[in-house]
């Protein structure tokens, strides 16, 4: 199957792989060695069966060894690698390389594509895999799968070994290289000859001397002994799992035997080769170690000097790096020239000392590595943080930081210097402004106003000057707070004292502009109100001068006067709301200073007594600005009235002038003028009516009134109405005159207009132009029905005009005139209808003509296109080119059908023009004629050229189709040459039949297309007579190779046919062999069950198997009767060893049978048993509870309890008696299978005899405590008769 290289020995691999396909020698049936060979046939299966298990364990446990390093495991050998992944895993533990990624998914198609990608990864390391393929394993075979890990071991495992000899140097490889190194490590071992990976490892003496050779400490060679195997080997498997840490792949059972696994040895041996070597590897390195150290002891002194120099150092810069960047200052003057001065010490002292040091550092370096490169030795790099660029970086840090301590030093000494002048500075401006805020708050205490308006206005501008001068002061007050904030940010030391100073002026300053603010509001206060009295007195004196004016008495001599009079007083009313309005608020601002709190600018009698008496003052003057006020008014109604009056009249008369001046019209328009001068002389008329009826209603109103000038208000109300009645008639009956002319001369113009359309109409449908083609006509036609549909609505028109000449009053009704235009319109009308009617059914036939000449036309250019293309086409000879015609032809029939109803619709529309009459009918038949005449000659022309196509592609497609059966046939024939019988296994022979039985249902595909072709051939020799030989000749070829075919497919099948039948005997006769030992083995299984489900899940399996043995029985008898079918075979046949095969098949049966009766009769002692054992759970249960009721009494000492208990106890032996018999039968159950001999019956009589023992037991106590409570009873009896005469005694 595989070779790892040329080097490698792997017959064993070769015939593991090749085991499903090993050919039974053509020698088999030989006489002399027939009978052997049948004989150990079944045992060499099971031998191989066995072989395979352990190797399958081994090659498992091996996997998982090396799978183990990627977290990763298999538990079944041949499922576990189908997919590919851990077969791809195990590839790249082994070979240390990538391999592709696997594809993820289950499906069999990505098993596949994983396995293929392992597979290529061996063949690329050139490792020869043959007879093996991804389905392989993907499907499981057992055989292959197990060959294929070999392979993997020899390639990676063993192929790495190769050994010397001393004496000619010879070179060997694989299984003769690791066996020639175990016969060296065990050379001194007298008891261990290793000559084979097999038998000379059986009693594990070999394990334990490679083990004891390499590590004597863990094993007592001298205490093993050759007899005791199975110690030795779990000995030495044990400590090399434990002590050695390599996998147990084996275990005793797998090496004590008969014939060990070759390969399973082989693959544990290579784990001890490997590990002892790589042992052997270690203790070299170390020897070359420890000299190593040995030069290094006085150099690693010195750097560990050179080391602890260092840290040191590196430890002293880092702690002075933290003091000295620490930024913490003394926040005084004193306390940083202190640290300044410390600081400078450190400079000058301390820091040059550790300088020194440095530069020993570097000379220390220098003299380790001298040394180094003195001994040959690795120049010494100091660990990182201690090398000296780590040293002088620290060193850089350390000079920084001093760099930014003096710095910070020095700002700090300049800020605590600044601090000092800022404090000094502060505490002389807050003396000075201490000192300027008690002067002003002094100033601002007094309140010397004064007692009217100048002197407080006086005291008001001198306040503004003091605010003036204390709002300019703010700055100075700021100053002294910016002062305090700096110092405070700046963390002055004293900076208590500072705030509180601060704080301080503030408070003064505070206090200032509050009595500033207070001042000012008291002020304010006394100016408002001297200016509240001043204005009180300015309005006293306005109220008194319009008094004067409200008492005139002049009211008006006219309408407009009394306009002026009334419009001027308004303005005098609006003037005192105002004023009054101002007195309001006068008066609140007033009241305002008697209700204030505190503080009062004057006495509240005082400002009250001033608001009354303007208020007083206003309210009469309101009065007289009443009174006023409806005089005025009643003056303006009065001439209001007399204009209004007035104006009717006049009016009144203009509109009467106008109605009886006017004429009626002449036309339509002149009347629809005069009807809306009308209509809108009659809308004045409806207004004015309104402004009437409330004139004659206001002079009603006065006259009621009774006001002055009221005479003469009646009679002018009357003469008005009268004049009013008058103009209402006239206009009524001239409305009357123009509504009847204008429905004359609305029937005059509708007459007109129906007249002259109709007279259009006229010569739109009498016209004689028809149109010169098909679009013109259909335009004309489309034009003429617009037309008819115009005309047919006008009839509507004629019949409503005739409607509307009855129902026009009779002086313009019986007009000649009117009655005659009414006729002529209606004559009209009636001679257009039927010129309409004419003339659409011409458009129609003109329209029908041009349509068809049209048609004809298209259809005739198509007709010329297609004549040319078929007059100029010849027929290729290609198929190709022949088919690409075929097509355009497939394309013409349709275009031809398409044309084909286009003709007909052409013969239709002649056939209706004929039939109408059309006076063209001779020219529209000939056009017809030349059509159909021109349309048969293409249809034939292209009938020619298509019968001429379908035989010339006809041919070449039987040319092509002969050649194409004529190689399948010669693919067929090469098929069956190589598929000819070399072996005699019954997995050749099934492959080969399932060959021929493929290639039987190809032929059987063939024969048709061959009778087929034999036609096509016959009738193109006859439709063809010129090329009959070239259409004959290729079918002759093939009939001959047809017949050749047939005669090597029977020969094939006639030498296949015996074989096929004797192996196929041998398959199923081995099959049925390993079934009766596989059942055999079941049913001479001592599984004895435990339970009662177990007993019947037995039975049923038993029964199962029974069913299984029924099945098989026609098997049995079929292969009886085979030996009668072989012996009429011609061929030479084994009948002897058949024979004895057959009657070890006999006696293999009939001992199944009675296998099965044997096991069948102990499953069903089993199961009465835990039937038996179910009874008696149930029959302890009710002696538990007997003995739980019989221990839980206790002794009443009342009658009535004493009675109670007899009761209970009655049923309980009532209970006890009924359950004393169930147990009863239990007990004869029992005893019934002991007499049996049931293979429990001492387990039987100990169960029996304990439920006697307690049965028994319960009895007696029950009528233990039966007695103790008829005792009772009578000692209660006796207690209570006691107390009955006692009582008697006492009472």
């Amino acid at each position: 199957m595989a070779n790892a290289s040329p080097d490698l020995d792997n017959a064993e691999a070769q015939r593991q792989l090749n085991n499903n396909n090993r050919p039974i020698s053509s020698g088999l049936w030989d006489t002399e060695c027939t009978s052997s060979k049948l004989f150990e046939c079944s045992r060499i299966r099971a031998l191989a069966d066995e072989r395979d298990a352990v190797q399958k364990k081994t090659f498992t446990k091996w996997v998982n060894s090396h799978l183990s390093r990627v977290s990763c495991r298999i538990a079944d050998l041949y499922n576990d690698l189908r997919d590919g992944y851990m077969l791809t895993r195990l590839l790249e533990v082994l070979s240390g390389e990538l391999l592709p990624r696997p594809t993820r998914g289950r499906m069999r198609i990505h098993c596949l594509e994983n396995v293929d990608k392992a597979l290529q990864f061996l063949k690329e390391q050139r490792v020869h895999l043959e007879n093996v393929g991804s389905h392989d394993i993907v499907d499981g075979n057992h055989r292959l799968t197990l060959g294929l890990i070999w392979t993997i071991i020899l390639r990676f495992q063993i192929q790495v070994i190769k050994i010397e000899t001393e004496d000619n140097r010879e070179t060997r490889s694989a299984k003769d290289a690791l066996l020639l190194w175990c016969q060296m490590k065990t050379a001194g071992y007298s008891e261990v000859n290793i000559q084979n990976f097999t038998t000379c490892w059986r009693d594990g003496l070999a394990f334990n001397a490679l083990i004891h050779r390499h590590r004597p400490d863990l094993i007592e060679f001298n205490k093993l002994t050759r007899s005791n195997a199975t110690h030795n080997l779990q000995q030495a498997f044990n400590i090399a799992e434990q002590s050695l840490g390599l996998t147990k792949l084996l275990d005793p059972e797998d090496v004590n035997t008969e014939n060990p696994d070759e390969k399973s040895i082989i693959t544990y041996v290579v784990s001890y080769y490997h590990y002892f070597s790589k042992m052997k590897a270690l203790i070299v390195e170390g020897k070359r170690v420890g000299k190593v150290l040995e030069n290094c002891v006085e150099a690693e002194k010195i750097v560990n000097r050179y080391e602890g120099l260092a840290s040191d150092l590196l430890d002293w810069i880092e702690k002075t790096i933290a003091v000295i960047s620490n930024q913490k200052f003394a926040n005084s003057l004193t306390g940083v020239q202190q640290q300044l001065q410390a600081f400078t010490t450190y400079c000058t002292i301390e820091k040059p000392i550790k300088f020194q040091e440095k530069g020993n550092l570097e000379v220390l370096l220098f003299t380790i590595q001298s040394k180094l490169r003195a001994n040959n030795q690795k120049p010494y790099v100091p660990h990182d943080g201690k090398l000296i660029s780590d040293i002088n970086k620290a060193w850089e840090r350390l000079e920084k930081a001093e760099h930014e301590r003096g710095v910070a030093l020095r700002k700090e000494l300049i800020r605590q210097e600044k601090l000092e002048l800022l404090a000094q500075r502060f505490d002389h401006k807050t003396t000075m402004r201490q000192a300027w805020l008690n002067e002003n708050q002094r100033l601002v205490s007094q309140d010397n106003f004064g007692y009217d308006l100048p002197a407080v206005e006086a005291a008001m501008k001198k306040h503004e000057a003091i605010e003036a001068d204390i709002a300019s002061y703010e700055d100075r007050i700021g100053v002294v707070v910016e002062l305090a904030g700096e110092m405070e940010a700046e963390g002055y030391y004293d900076i208590r004292r500072i705030l509180a100073r601060k704080e301080n002026i503030l408070g003064q300053w505070g206090l200032l502009k509050e009595l500033v603010v207070g001042r000012k509001a008291r002020l304010e206060q006394n100016l408002a109100l001297q200016k509240t009295f001043q204005d009180m007195v300015y309005m006293i004196d306005w109220m008194e001068d319009t008094q004067a004016q409200l008492l005139s008495q002049d009211f008006g001599k006219h309408l407009l006067e009394g306009d002026d009079l009334l419009q001027t007083h308004s303005l005098q009313e609006a003037d005192i709301s105002v004023q009054a309005e101002r007195v309001e608020t006068l008066n609140s601002a007033a009241l305002k200073f008697t209700t204030l709190e505190g503080y009062q600018p004057c006495d509240p009698q005082v400002i009250c007594n001033r608001v009354n008496h303007v208020s007083t003052c206003l309210e009469e003057l309101k009065q007289l600005a009443d009174k006023r006020h409806e005089d005025l008014e009643e003056s303006r109604q009065l001439w209001a009235f007399f204009q209004e009056l007035e104006e009717s009249a006049v009016w009144i008369r203009e509109k009467s002038s106008i109605l009886g001046a006017q004429g009626y019209g002449k036309d339509v328009t002149s009347v629809l003028k005069l009807l809306q001068k009308h209509k809108t002389l009659a809308g004045e008329l409806l207004a004015h009516r309104s402004l009437l009826q409330n004139t004659i209603k206001r002079g009603k109103q006065i006259l009621s009134e009774q006001s002055f000038g009221a005479a003469g208000i009646q009679d002018h109300i009357l003469e008005v109405k009268a004049d009013w009645k008058n103009l209402e008639d006239q206009a009524a009956l001239r409305l009357h005159h123009l509504q009847e002319a204008l429905n004359a001369s609305q029937f005059s113009t509708e007459t007109d207009d129906l007249l002259a359309w109709l007279q259009d109409a006229y010569r739109l449908v009498s016209s004689e132009d028809f149109g010169h083609d098909e679009y013109s006509t259909r335009s004309l036609l489309k034009k003429h029905r617009d037309v008819s549909d115009a005309v047919d609505k006008h009839r509507s028109h004629v019949v409503a005009l005739r409607q509307h000449l009855g129902a026009l009053p009779a002086q313009y009704r019986d007009q000649e005139e009117i009655q005659v235009r009414m006729g002529e319109a209606e004559q009209l009308y009636t001679e257009v209808v039927e010129v309409a009617v004419l003339r659409q059914q011409w458009l129609h036939d003109a329209l029908a003509v041009y349509r068809m000449f049209s048609e004809v036309n298209a259809c005739e250019l198509w007709i010329d296109e297609k004549e040319q293309w078929l007059d100029k086409m010849e027929v290729p000879e290609r198929l190709e080119d022949v088919e690409v015609v075929a097509h355009r032809f497939e394309s013409l029939d349709q275009e031809m059908n398409s044309l084909m109803g286009r003709i007909l619709d052409v013969n239709q529309i002649v056939q209706q023009l004929l039939d109408g009459g059309h006076p063209s009918s001779t020219e529209v038949r000939g056009c017809q004629d030349h059509l159909n005449s021109r349309w048969n000659q293409i249809v034939e022309l292209v009938e020619q050229r298509k019968d001429h196509l379908d035989s010339v592609l006809r041919l070449q497609n039987y040319l092509l189709e002969c050649t194409e059966i004529k190689s399948q046939i010669q693919d067929k024939r090469k098929a069956i040459d190589a598929t000819q019988y070399a072996g005699s296994d019954l997995g050749g022979v099934l492959a080969l039949q399932r060959r021929l039985s493929t290639m039987e249902g190809a032929l059987s595909v063939l024969e048709p297309k061959l009778m087929h072709l034999q036609e096509e051939a016959e009738h193109l020799a006859s439709a063809q007579p010129a090329r009959a030989m070239e259409v004959l000749v290729p079918f002759e070829g093939i009939s001959v190779e047809w017949e050749e075919l047939k005669r090597t497919l029977q020969g094939c099948e006639d030498s296949l046919m015996v074989a096929g039948r004797l192996q196929s005997f041998i398959q199923d006769l081995d099959s049925f062999l390993t079934w009766l030992v596989q059942t055999q083995t079941s049913a001479a299984s001592d599984q004895l069950p435990n339970t009662l489900e177990e007993a019947e899940k037995l039975i049923n399996k038993h029964a199962a198997l029974k069913e299984e043995i029924g099945r098989y029985e026609e098997d049995y008898e079929r292969l009886q009767a085979v030996n009668e079918l072989l012996e009429t075979e011609e061929a030479p046949l084994p009948h002897a060893a058949l024979q004895q095969w057959l009657q070890k098949l006999d006696v293999g049966w009939n001992k199944l049978l009675e296998m099965w009766e044997s096991r069948r009769e102990v499953l069903v002692q089993a199961h009465i048993f835990h039937l038996f054992l179910r009874d008696v759970k149930q029959a302890e249960s009710f002696l538990n509870n007997q003995e739980s009721a019989l221990a839980l009494v206790e002794v009443p000492t009342t009658v009535e309890t004493v009675e109670a208990a007899l009761r209970k106890h009655k049923d309980f032996t009532t209970t006890m008696e009924l359950n004393l018999h169930r147990i009863k039968a239990v007990i004869e159950a029992g005893e019934s299978l002991i007499s049996q001999n049931n293979i429990y019956s001492d387990r039987i009589r100990q169960r029996v005899d304990a439920l006697a023992s307690r049965g028994n037991q319960n009895r007696d106590l029950a009528q233990q405590w039966l007695e103790k409570l008829n005792v009772q009873w009578v000692l209660q009896r006796f207690h209570q008769d006691c107390h009955e005469a006692e009582g008697l005694v006492t009472g």
